[in-house]
């Protein structure tokens, strides 16, 4: 191994990554070892590869956002009712935990640059073929975009690992930042989009110039490796029974539960509270836009950090205060709980983040990312629907809140343990 591709060094906690993976194995630790004669090769971190990065980045929300903003238009449009709506909603989350888990098996196929490069094009096709049909066709085409999104979210922070190995935050904090802004234009552009191109089929197709752009650029961009070097052989190993591993996960899963809650439900609190509908779109936007600024600032203070577990947890908290808010004088200051809700999400950038920084190779980030995404975005699935079973049950929103409370805590705890220096 290079020094290239080490891990930081910079976190205090880096040990040989040889000595690390052969205690593993003669802990009896489940590996499997590739060909003896495979050699080493990562992407070379161009700055090329990195505005790569951001714009494959910004088309991995837009699909969802853009379908959200004119959903009732579109289930109007093609004669579906409000139990299509509620599983086209549910598709996004419940894809990105089950096609995540193939991401890193297409990588090692073709390699993590082709294994992007099909994602973007997989994602293209998607929103597509959406728009050409009726009920099925939606959301078969939103399910294949769906399923190009899955595969990027996996395998976007392996390039970002084994690319820029002693800029993880920063390019992280890149990553993530483009990701929220991609999120927010493509629900706040898509309903201008219906006007001016005459519907909402050539507006939601629209966003397929976006994704193809990214697929144009990555290509550009991912064409350099760095120089190839022979290494000992590639060790592949399950982490599912890592016990940090698990934390990750269980990290990346609460965060996720509390962001689909969040954007699924916040408005509604807010018109409950005596707020018209644009206002309570407005703290919604103020909510997702403050993952920009955060997400290009955070990562790489909390990178140079010799643990993450103190910034999870005052964001945590951050998160916990605007909750509260809400749900005990949700009209008393709608614009700072929103800004403290904004600031709790920004966890996500951290979550992101942390898979990197607790694996010594590309290839255990491969392996944690599948596994904290895919099994994170399943327990993201279940929050909108148990937030609002809850107040339909009880008729009341203390019980909903609770939950979200709960959760909150629960990721203080798992945050708190993600963060800690130590790899999987």
């Amino acid at each position: 191994m290079t020094d290239q591709h080490r891990p930081r060094s910079d976190s205090g906690f880096v040990a040989d990554v040889q000595g690390v993976t052969s205690t593993m194995a003669h802990q009896g630790r489940s590996v499997r070892t590739e060909t003896a004669g495979r050699r080493n090769t990562a992407l070379a971190g161009t700055p090329l590869l990195i505005a790569g990065v951001a714009l494959a980045a910004a088309n991995l929300r837009p699909a969802v956002t853009s379908l959200a903003s004119v959903l009732d238009e579109v289930r109007v449009s093609v004669g579906a009712d409000q139990a299509w709506a509620g599983l086209l909603t549910a598709v996004p989350a419940v894809c990105f935990g089950v096609a995540g888990v193939l991401a890193p098996r297409l990588d090692r196929a073709v390699g993590v640059a082709r294994a992007v490069g099909l994602a973007m094009a997989v994602l293209t096709a998607g929103l597509l073929l959406r728009v050409l049909d009726g009920p099925a066709v939606v959301l078969g085409g939103t399910l294949v975009a769906c399923a190009g999104i899955a595969v990027g979210n996996v395998l976007i922070p392996v390039v970002v690992k084994a690319a820029f190995p002693h800029r993880v935050g920063l390019i992280t904090g890149v990553y993530t930042a483009a990701l929220a802004a991609g999120g927010g234009i493509g629900a706040a552009a898509t309903p201008a989009l219906e006007v001016a191109l005459g519907g909402w089929r050539a507006a939601l197709a629209a966003w397929a110039l976006l994704s193809a752009g990214a697929l144009l650029l990555w290509s550009l961009g991912a064409r350099h490796t760095a120089a190839e070097v022979a290494g000992p052989p590639v060790e592949r190993r399950s982490l599912w029974r890592s016990g940090p591993a698990w934390w990750v996960t269980a990290f990346f899963g609460t965060q996720a539960l509390v962001a689909y809650v969040v954007m699924g439900w916040m408005p509604e609190l807010f018109v409950a509270a005596g707020l018209d509908r644009g206002q309570a779109g407005l703290m919604l936007a103020i909510t997702s836009v403050i993952g920009v600024p955060a997400g290009l600032l955070i990562p790489p203070v909390a990178a140079r950090a010799g643990q993450q577990s103190t910034w999870i947890a005052g964001l945590t908290l951050a998160g916990i205060a605007g909750a509260l808010g809400l749900w005990l004088a949700p009209a008393a200051a709608p614009l700072l709980w929103s800004v403290l809700v904004g600031l709790g999400m920004t966890t996500f950038a951290l979550a992101i983040m942390v898979i990197s920084l607790r694996t010594a190779t590309p290839a255990d980030t491969a392996a944690l990312s599948a596994m904290a995404q895919s099994a994170g975005y399943l327990i993201g699935a279940a929050g909108p629907f148990l937030f609002g079973y809850l107040h339909s049950a009880t008729g009341s929103w203390t019980a909903s809140m609770l939950l979200v409370l709960l959760v909150l805590l629960g990721q203080l705890v798992t945050g708190w343990v993600a963060g800690r220096p130590r790899f999987v």
